[in-house]
């Protein structure tokens, strides 16, 4: 897999949970910390997406955003 983004962490899958449609994707990528990615249904299947799989998480974004309380 070729892609410009950089920021990509490896993890594996540990929950899967389709809506209508929409999937919440759950991977563990180390240290407890758990990341979640809203992605369509279709997107799941025809990525073969199950829990134990391993992924790359990849973030690609305009702005983070950091808060504290």
């Amino acid at each position: 897999m070729r892609i410009s983004a950089r920021n990509q962490i490896k993890g594996k899958i540990v929950g899967v949970t389709k809506g209508a449609t929409t999937s919440h994707v759950r991977v563990d990528i180390g240290g407890g910390q758990i990341v979640t990615s809203a992605i369509t249904n279709e997107a799941v299947d025809e990525l073969g997406l199950k829990v134990g799989g391993a992924v790359i998480v990849v973030v690609k974004a305009s702005d983070v955003m950091i808060a504290v309380d």
